[in-house]
Order: C-alpha cells, then sequence, then structure tokens
C-alpha cells in the first residue's frame, strides 16, 4: 500500500504517533511518505494534530481512506474552557503502539535522540488539563527505555506524571542506567517528592529539570517538597538548575502569580509562566510571561511592578 503522512502541527517536534505510524506499515512492505498532492492517490493518509489551537490541514486530499487522530482533533475551546471529545480519539493499532519508532522522518530533530513515554495517564485531573480525560486517572506504565530507546546519547519523555506510577523507582533506574541525558519535557509532580525519588532523581542526568506548581491552593504541599527536592539535589549543583512551570489566567489572581514567581525565585527555582486560553488572556499576561521567560531580564528587573509600568500624560505611572 501507498501510506501518506500529515504533521498537521509542523515539523518543529517530532511527531510520535506519525513515527510509530511509518514504522508500522514500513514493517508490512508498504511504501511510506510524506503526503504530496502531486504523487497521485494514496491508499491511506495519516493526519495527525497535537495541539487544538494548530489550523488543520484543509486542502483537498487524494486518498482512498483519511485517518484522523491526535489530541488536537479531540479538544474544542467553549467560553474559554477546553471540553474533550472521547468519541474522536483514534488509538493507534496495537502493533503500532509498541513498535520501534521511524526516527527517519525528522533526522535534524531525532539526531542521536530518542522521544517516547514510559507512562500514561494521570490522577490529578486537573480542568485545564486533558489528560485525565484521553489517557485516564492513573498513571501507568506503558512501555520499557528499550521501546523506544536504542543508545541514543539522549532522550525526551513527555510522561504526564511518572513519580505518580507504581512503577517510578524501575523506570527511573533505566534512565539512571541508560547514561544518556534525559529531558523530561512535562512538569514533575513534585507534590509526589520523597527523598529516595529526589535521590534517584539527581543521578539521573537531567540537565534541566521541570516542575509544576499550577494550583495556588497546593502552596503548602508544594514548597516542602520543593525544599526536600533542593535539600538532596544539590549534592550535584547543576540539579538544582530547576524550572517550575507556573499556569496563569486560569483560577488564580495576578497577586496570586506573583506571589507563586517570587515564592519560586526566592526559593531558587525559576519559575517559567504557561498562559492559559493565551489567545484571549488580557495583555497583562503576556507581559507576566515575557518577564519571566526572560530570564535575563527576570535576572536584571527583580518586581513586575517595575518592569509594568505604563506612562500617563501627566507624568505619573500605573501598574496594570
Amino acid at each position: 500500500m501507498k501510506i501518506g503522512l500529515i504533521d498537521v502541527d509542523g515539523h518543529n517536534f517530532p511527531n510520535i504517533a506519525l513515527m510509530k505510524l511509518s514504522a508500522y506499515h514500513k514493517a508490512k512492505g508498504d511504501s511510506v511518505e510524506w503526503y504530496s498532492p502531486f504523487e497521485g492517490e494514496y491508499d491511506i493518509v495519516y493526519k495527525s494534530k497535537v495541539f487544538s489551537f494548530t489550523p488543520d490541514f484543509t486542502d483537498a486530499i487524494n486518498a482512498k481512506e483519511i485517518v484522523q487522530g491526535g489530541t488536537g482533533y479531540c479538544i474544542d475551546l467553549v467560553n474559554g474552557k477546553e471540553v474533550f471529545h472521547p468519541e474522536r480519539d483514534v488509538p493507534l493499532p496495537e502493533d503500532a503502539e509498541h513498535i520501534y519508532p521511524d526516527y527517519s522522518l525528522y533526522p535534524k530533530l531525532t539526531k542521536d535522540t530518542a522521544y517516547g513515554f514510559l507512562t500514561r495517564g494521570c490522577p490529578r485531573g486537573c480542568k485545564f488539563c486533558v489528560v485525565g480525560k484521553k489517557e485516564g486517572l492513573k498513571s501507568v506504565k506503558v512501555a520499557d527505555l528499550k521501546e523506544f530507546w536504542r543508545g541514543q546519547k539522549n532522550i525526551v519523555l513527555c510522561d504526564p506524571n511518572l513519580l505518580a506510577c507504581k512503577d517510578w523507582k524501575e523506570l527511573l533506574q533505566q534512565l539512571i542506567d541508560s547514561k544518556a541525558n534525559i529531558d523530561i519535557n512535562q512538569g514533575l509532580d513534585i507534590r509526589l517528592m520523597t527523598k529516595e525519588k529526589a535521590e534517584m532523581l539527581s543521578q539521573v542526568k537531567i540537565k534541566e529539570i521541570h516542575f509544576a506548581w499550577d494550583r495556588y491552593e497546593d502552596k503548602d504541599k508544594v514548597l516542602p517538597k520543593l525544599k526536600l527536592y533542593a535539600d538532596y539535589a544539590t549534592k550535584k549543583p547543576h540539579q538544582h538548575n530547576a524550572i517550575v512551570f507556573t499556569i496563569v489566567n486560569f483560577d488564580t489572581t495576578i497577586e496570586q502569580d506573583l506571589d507563586r514567581i517570587y515564592t519560586l525565585r526566592d526559593m531558587g527555582y525559576w519559575p517559567y509562566v504557561m498562559v492559559y486560553d493565551k489567545v484571549h488572556a488580557k495583555p497583562i499576561y503576556t507581559k507576566l510571561q515575557r518577564w519571566v521567560n526572560n530570564r535575563f531580564i527576570f535576572a536584571s528587573c527583580k518586581r513586575f511592578e517595575d518592569y509594568n509600568i505604563i506612562p500617563k500624560k501627566d507624568n505619573q505611572l500605573t501598574l496594570f
């Protein structure tokens, strides 16, 4: 068969589903290529979209069958809130789900780098996140590292809540044993941190570890755990180059956002602002994100009140 692939989001980050589908069809003897309208009729064309805000591919597709899937097709934004439609969720065939990905689809992005998931699902069920609805309210092991890694120097993990999985110790040990440079690109659940987890994470070659403090009301849970991690991570100073994802424009005030940002900085962590529904957010959130996420600006301008000032005709200044 002749198979065509469409990465609707573009080619800035490898689409793992398409890499697996490519390997799956090539193993069956099918020809696989990026879809082109100039290459005649295809037997199947797969469209994959990860992000709901990405415009869909709407050009006519010359194919006997068109299959579209991915989180981006399962979500609609209604009154500023994401609504998940499970009937649109198209799972990969079981044989494709557990096949070694075809990294040749993204030669520049995957050079000496492996991408994949060790776990799926998350018990938190945060209202701003689709993972619980799409993958289940439990973090479960779905693969061993060897399923998508064969000695590459770098590994990018996309797990939503690795530390919530009952097999976390086994999986962290696999990462330690790999001796590869690890990028866990989602925020680890700091509320689940323990001394043992902190010690094991300090043995993983993580250049920049990511945590998350999304719910302001979790302050009393988050801060002691951040301190616990810092106490053990400082055994290797580079390990304390830690980022804490901080969602804004969801259910917090600007004052609460600034309290989180200042507190994290005082503890030695780098906050990283993520704006919920950025398209419809007030300009203040764009300014907040620009101030915090540019490390040079954030380090040189200690207070947002000094960064976000608007001149008035009477030569007075106003905040917000």
